[in-house]
């Protein structure tokens, strides 16, 4: 429902801004552009949906042969202390605890290629749980966030853009992504659990929130040794071998398990084609309405009223020109990353700005993109609060991102 009111939203905003420009400006190419939008996008969403065909279809029979080899139900039981906690309407041991895993792992490498389809996969298995199939559950939800939240170890694509546009040091902004999307992700587990009023102070959970804290201390400790050669070398390696002793481990396991590999493969790539077909009318619908939106000059607007807003307190507004991408970011992943490299190359990929769009991207995700992708799946209608502790935890991340910049540069 709450989706329903925003896809309005967009464009009943984009037309009044659009009209106001023709009538008082004489800005007679605004409407040409918003409709030139429509089609651009109607077709990029398609040619999304065609392209993760390949990618599904491989990572769904990979997931296939992971659960024929017992594979997901030991990931599964393995995770089951920490995850009873943050999912409490999980059966113990159900294997959608293990492909949740493998998407958040998926995720914290910046291997986005794999997380979508194993994501896919957790939101299938989530659905045989929920009792009221047009309804999201509680469990879906903060699966949702902690996608949403964004949560990245590696994030190798944006540490190559900087590369690319003449970055003196092209890994300067890894820490402060870490910490970024750490803060986001650790607000959206909390207010999710507020909203669904689950227990964070038992001990196993205070535990697990402990360790995940001092995994990340440790990594910002190792690869702050580390000079941008070397780190840009070791996340990448790291990240393959990872996700290529996925594909080997699941093989090796269905082969001791004596399961026919192949078949199985065959069996759940199979998948991959229908579900790629599933998704084409929920990214056409979200990725117009974004786009209406910002050909019709509104995002510019807001972009503008912030600014205003921020100088009546006499707040720095140095960060107000990188803003755009965090506006972007939950809308728009490939908008969210044209404009932070549009960012870059205007202010120079070594300026305040240029880091600080750097730390945006990085720091969440594209909240609408996966609410209308994972639950348009499997045909989720009413997504409660998902939506808004979507948005919550995006919001704590941009504030963090702001005064982590602020910090670090």
């Amino acid at each position: 429902m709450v989706l329903n009111y925003i896809w309005i939203s967009f464009f009943l905003v984009a037309f009044v801004v659009a009209a106001a420009k023709l009538l008082f400006m004489g800005d007679a190419t605004v409407f040409p552009a918003m409709m030139d939008s429509t089609f651009d996008m109607s077709k990029k969403a398609f040619e999304i949906s065609i392209g993760l065909t390949g990618i599904l279809s491989l990572w769904l029979g990979v997931m296939k042969i992971g659960e024929r080899g017992g594979v997901v139900n030991a990931l599964a039981r393995a995770l089951s202390p920490v995850f009873t906690r943050l999912f409490p309407d999980i059966p113990k041991g159900h294997p959608v605890t293990g492909s949740i895993f493998m998407n958040i792992a998926a995720n914290m490498l910046g291997l986005d290629n794999a997380a979508t389809p194993l994501g896919l996969k957790a939101m299938e298995q989530l659905q045989t749980l929920n009792p009221k199939k047009d309804t999201a559950s509680n469990p879906m939800i903060m699966f949702l966030v902690l996608n949403t939240s964004g949560l990245t170890l590696i994030p190798v694509s944006i540490m190559a853009y900087r590369a690319q546009l003449g970055a003196s040091q092209p890994t300067d902004v890894f820490i402060p992504i870490l910490l970024a999307t750490f803060f986001s992700t650790l607000a959206g587990i909390i207010i999710t659990s507020i909203y669904q009023k689950i227990n964070l102070l038992s001990p196993k959970t205070l535990l697990g929130l402990f360790i995940a804290c001092a995994i990340v201390a440790s990594i910002i400790w190792g690869f702050g040794r580390m000079d941008k050669e070397s780190m840009n070398t070791f996340s990448t390696t790291t990240a393959n071998i990872l996700l290529m002793g996925i594909i080997v481990a699941f093989i090796v396991a269905g082969v001791f398990k004596r399961v026919n590999v192949y078949d199985t493969f065959i069996e759940g790539a199979k998948d991959g084609f229908q579900t790629a077909v599933r998704i084409i009318p929920y990214l056409v619908a979200i990725l117009v309405g974004v786009a209406v939106f910002r050909a019709s000059g509104a995002m510019d607007l807001l972009v503008d009223g912030i600014r205003w807003l921020v100088g009546l307190f006499g707040i720095n507004t140095d960060f107000i020109e990188a803003l755009p991408t965090a506006l972007m970011k939950p809308l728009s992943g490939a908008g969210a990353r044209g404009i932070m490299i549009d960012t870059m190359s205007t202010y120079g990929a070594d300026s305040f700005v240029g880091r600080l769009s750097c730390i945006f991207q990085g720091s969440t995700d594209t909240t609408f993109y996966v609410l209308a992708v994972y639950f348009g799946s499997v045909g989720i209608r009413y997504t409660r609060h998902a939506v808004a502790c979507g948005l919550l935890a995006d919001l704590a991340g941009v504030i963090a991102a702001i005064f982590i910049c602020y910090l670090f540069f």
